[in-house]
Order: C-alpha cells, then structure tokens, then sequence
C-alpha cells in the first residue's frame, strides 16, 4: 500500500494490518498545531478502515516527539488541542503501540503514555521538563506517570525534570520493552498480538501502592532543589493527587494548574531563558562560516581547572593530551582527572565501559612537543599575564600552524596574550568556570583579531563538551566576572552602610540565590580578589569609593572555608556568624564617620540588582555583550542568579 498523507507532518503506511503513523516535524518533531490535526486525522482513518488492527505510532529522524512547539509559546491555543489528542489516543478501541525512536519529553511522553503499550529504541530519552519552562505537565503526565511508576519516582521526574533513558524507563515501568532489533518491525508485532478487548489504558490503572517515607523523601528533596519556584511545588501536588482523585478530576485540576502557571511571571522568566539559549550560539557574521575540525584538544596544566576541562573534553567525545612540568606532576594529574571520572561512576553518571573508553583516550605527559599531535591547545596554567604570554611563546614554536590556541583567563587581556603569537588570529578565549566538568556556561571570548573560523570552531567545541557559551568580547573579567565584581562592590558598600554580610546573604537566598554573596566569597577564597586589588591599587581613582574590610579580612589571614575564617567563621564546617567579624566592621565604618542605617530585604535585593543591570548596560553599550539575554544567561548559569526570575535584565524589565 502506498503512502497516506494526512498533513504536511504526519504521514502514514499499512504493514501486516497495521498503520505505522510518522511524525515528520524537524528538527525535532514537536507538537506543532499541523501534528494534532494531522495525527488526529490518521486516527480517523485507522477507526473507519477495516484493514487497519492497529496503530504504530514513531518519528522521524532521532525524536520521536520532542515536546510543545516552541513557536507557539505565548499565542492563543489552536484546536486540535494536546489534551483532546492524547485523550483520543488512549480512547482508541485499536491496539495503538508507541514506538519511541528518540527523545520523548513533556507532549511527547504525554502522548506515549496514553499508547496502550510502548516500546523504546536502546537509545531513547524520556522525562517530562515542563517545571524548567515553569510549567507542569498540561496533557495528563502528572496523572498517567504516577500511575505506571509510582507516585515517588513520578515526583523525582516531574519535580526535578528529570530524564531517564530506556533502561531506566523500562524498570520503571514507563515503557514496556526495549527493542532488541529493529524498532518498526518489533512494534507492529507488538500491535498485532495485542488484544483488541482488553487494551491496557494507562488512565484506567490505580496508582501502585508503596511507603509513604518514600513518597515523602522524593517529594522533600524535590522542594528543596526547587528554591522557591511555583512549578515544582504544584508537580507534587498534582502527582500526589493522582493516587486520590479519579483521572478525570485530576486531568481537569492538571489543565486548571498548567494554564495558572503558564500565565505566571515566572513561566514568562523562564520562557525568556529558554529563548535565550538558543539565541546565544548566534553570531552576527558567521552563519556561512564552516568551523575547523578539532579531534585531539591539548591542555596545558591539569590541576583543578585543567582536569576538569580534560573530563569535559574526554565526555564530548574528543582525544585528550594534557601537558605538566614534571613527570610527578603529569602523574599526580593523571590520578585527579581519573577521581573525576570515578566520581562519575560512583554518582551513576559514568559506567565502567565509559571510565575506560575515556581513560584509552587521555595522555597525560611533560612532555610538550606531544601537542604537535593537537588541533586545539588549552591553556589552564597559573592566571598570570607573564606565565601565560611565555607558554603561549612556547607553543608556537610547537603546534601546528593550523592548531588553535585557547586561554582560560578569568581576569586577564587576551589580546595581550593573543599578540605575544606569531599568529594573533588563530587565539580565543575559552573561560570556564569551576569545577569546569560540572559548570555548563562558557565564556567564548573573541579577541581583536580572532578569525571567524576560530570564533565558529570554540561555539561548535563548546556545545559538543555539552556548555551553554556566549560570546564575550575583551574587558577585565569579561561578561560575568565583570558584573561579578560589580555585585561584590556594592554588597560590600552595603556592609559598609550598615547591613551585616549575613543580612545581605539571606536577602539573595530568599529572593532565589543558592548561597548569598559573602558566603560564595567564602566558598570560592577571598586571596584571589584580594590578589588582584592589590595589583589594581595603583591605577585606582584616589576618588572612588573603597572598602577595606575585604583586605583586613586577608591580612587577618581569614581566606575563607579553606582556612575556617573569612566573612563567616566555619567551626566543624559550619557556617556561623562571626563577632571578631562584626568588630572589624564596627571599626570601618567608625573610620569613615559612617552611621549604620538598617536595609530591608526588598531594599538590598533592589540595591544589587540595580548594580548587576547598569553594569549590564555597560557592557551592551561598550558591545561587550551582544544581547542582554546573553547577560542573563551567564549571569544564572556561572552566578546562581535564579532562572526563575529570568536573569538581571529580564528581571529589571530589560526585555
């Protein structure tokens, strides 16, 4: 039988009695308003034609669905609505059986989970996101998951958005069977035996029983990543619900939630993000512009840094050729990027096939003429000017002519460093943050004279080691270190004025911050800052404003978590304000004749805010930054600036 066509996305084929329906949508099959008419109109087709026993449902290409269409977010809805499909699918009185080729997520495992059976390819990825775009689930998978799963591994998905792949699903009980074989072919079986009179409706079951503890852990550790956010909280309700209410009730209290929270600032905060991450990989000028191949990345340095940029390397695929002074050194690194990878297998992120694949892929050496081999160095050496100006010396006399040369300066001129080559054009800035196996912002810093190809070649590099990179150009600190230390100069005019560091502190994790900003100072060591005050000091306005107390906590010798003092003191590990602390503060302010006034919570988040956005608009006035979207997403994904609320411009109204 020949092709059917019921839309420009949905086309369908009869097998053995059987209707295989395709999802044809690129890049990743969403649920566009031409999918739900078409794959409604493939229904009606299957109901009324006697040939048809069943209904096999897949994608094309690496999805099988892959969730809303991003092109309709915030416009009115168009009929065939989502609820209306899934309805009809699981309704339907022919076996229909999903055959999830790829990633099924949010809309997508909606529509699986009302197949009357499910088989997934090896490879599939399944999870239900919505609470990332601050949302719930608006199709039924707050109240059909639960009902396969369980209530706890339900909240675990939906709370934290989290994606299990087939293995996991199949345990869980999400999918039926993992195909051995070929999907299509191992599907229409599957619909061919399946039992026309006793289909396995996925709302008709009742919610398996298990303990309560288990429910209530999943649901408290949930809440505690949740920081605060609306969505989350109501994905437990709505789970929890589902053990309690008949399907019907708990689908129209789903619907009823979805459309509040969609509506919500916090879902517009989060649709900004969203928007954001896929703009930022956009650079005006390099649309047309191939990328070079990068296969062997050398880096230079392997403490805590470079192994961490070495584990993302060996992660996305590439052969890693680290570089140490000694031989002891290029052991000791070799051991630390192997914890790394143990920390993976431990945490169940990394199995032992994988730890192996990667370690067959890492030389750790010291001997530098190895990187003749690399098509990409990075730097991860010592952040000073004259130590990385002599490597960068160095390795032109070694690389190739073609290898790129990449440095991870935090605070740094690149250009300077970049003008110590032979070859200005062929160096970047790649800065990471810390741990950089973890951390998933980018900083792609381009210098004055970085050739486009070079630029295209780190944003390709970037997304293959799984970052998020935005495009900095050259300034002290580039996009977030600048906004950074803008951040740091005013909480500290506040302590100054009369706030406590622990004030300020719960002010910023009451408004979403993971940790407030003297407690990250603790944690990242005051030595650095303070480093580079003192190499600032004689170039430093006589007239601007200065606050000594970071400096007399160093020369006190208090550096932080490291040494159990620093703004806060750490006994057994625990932070614990301070009164030598309070003293010191009380002594600053006397010096300047300065008296304490008392701030709001309202008022220090307004007073830090305002600091990170004008400097914010310095940086897109200066064409640092190229969008104030790409301000945001460093400023949440290397500061803990709270997605939520969508980033300082967003929520400044910088829109």
């Amino acid at each position: 039988m020949s092709a059917l066509r019921f839309s420009d996305t949905i086309s369908a084929a009869l097998a053995d009695g059987i209707l295989v329906v395709t999802i044809d949508n690129a890049p990743v099959n969403a649920l566009s308003a031409d999918v739900r008419s078409g794959l409604m109109a493939a229904l009606e087709h299957a109901e009324k034609d006697g040939a048809v026993a069943g209904v096999v449902l897949t994608g094309a290409g690496n999805s099988f669905i892959g969730g809303a269409d991003i092109k309709e977010f915030g416009k009115p809805p168009v009929e065939p609505h989502l609820p209306d499909v899934i309805s009809r699918i699981e309704a339907f009185a022919k076996p229909v059986v999903a055959a999830i080729n790829g990633v099924a997520l949010g809309g997508g495992l909606e529509a699986a989970l009302a197949c009357h059976r499910r088989l997934a390819a090896p490879t599939a990825k399944l999870g239900l996101p919505e609470v990332k775009l601050g949302i719930v689930p608006g199709a039924g998978g707050t109240q059909r998951l639960p009902r396969l799963t369980g209530i706890a591994a339900a909240i675990d998905m939906t709370a934290n958005a989290r994606i299990v792949s087939a293995a996991e699903a199949l345990k869980l009980g999400i999918v039926d069977g993992v195909a051995k074989g070929e999907l299509i072919a191992e599907a229409i079986a599957d619909a061919q035996t399946a039992n026309a009179t006793s289909l396995r409706r996925t709302g008709s079951r009742t919610v398996p029983p298990e303990a309560t503890d288990a429910i209530d852990k999943a649901a408290s550790d949930a809440l505690r990543k949740a920081r605060g956010q609306r969505a989350p909280v109501e994905a437990i309700r709505l789970v929890r619900l589902a053990a309690t209410a008949p399907l019907s009730e708990g689908l129209a209290e789903e619907r009823r939630t979805f459309i509040a929270l969609r509506d919500s600032e916090e879902a517009a905060a989060l649709r900004h993000v969203f928007f954001a991450e896929r703009a930022a990989g956009k650079v005006e000028g390099l649309e047309a512009v191939a990328p070079r191949s990068i296969e062997t990345i050398g880096i230079v340095g392997t403490g805590l840094m470079g192994s961490g940029i070495a584990v993302s390397a060996l992660n996305g695929g590439f052969r890693v050729i680290g570089v140490e002074q000694t031989i002891d050194a290029a052991d000791k690194g070799r051991e630390r990027i192997a914890g790394l990878l143990d920390k993976a297998m431990q945490s169940g992120r990394l199995d032992a096939a994988g730890r192996e694949d990667r370690l067959s892929r890492l030389t750790i050496t010291a001997d530098m003429q190895q990187l003749t081999q690399a098509d990409l160095v990075i730097e991860a050496v010592f952040d000073d000017l004259t130590v990385k100006t002599d490597l960068f010396q160095r390795l032109d006399a070694i690389v190739r002519a073609d290898a790129i040369l990449a440095t991870n300066t935090s605070y740094l001129d690149p250009d300077a460093i970049a003008a110590a080559t032979k070859l200005p054009e062929r160096v970047v800035g790649l800065h990471f943050f810390s741990p950089a196996n973890i951390m998933r912002l980018l900083e792609v810093v381009k210098c004055k004279n970085t050739a486009p190809d070079v630029l295209a070649t780190a944003l390709t590099l970037a997304k293959r080691l799984g970052k998020l990179p935005v495009v900095s150009g050259v300034t002290e600190g580039f996009i977030g270190n600048r906004i950074f230390s803008a951040y740091r100069r005013e909480a500290e005019y506040m302590v100054e004025d009369g706030a406590s560091p622990q004030e300020i502190d719960a002010a910023l994790e009451a408004y979403g911050f993971p940790m407030g900003p003297f407690a990250v100072f603790d944690m990242a060591g005051l030595e650095i800052a303070w480093a580079r005050r003192k190499r600032q000091a004689a170039t430093r306005d006589p007239a601007e404003r200065y606050v000594v107390i970071a400096d007399r906590l160093c020369e006190a010798g208090r550096f932080g978590q490291k040494t159990g003092r620093g703004w806060y003191a750490y006994p057994n590990g625990k932070r614990t304000v301070d009164p030598e602390v309070t003293a010191m503060i009380e002594a600053a302010r006397a010096e300047k004749g300065i008296v304490p006034k008392s701030f709001t919570a309202e008022e220090i988040v307004s007073r830090l805010l305002k600091a990170m956005v004008d400097e914010g608009e310095a940086l897109l006035a200066e064409g640092i930054a190229a969008r104030a979207s790409d301000i945001d997403l460093v400023m949440i994904n290397g500061y803990g600036f709270p997605a939520s609320k969508g980033g300082p411009m967003f929520a400044a109204g910088r829109r």
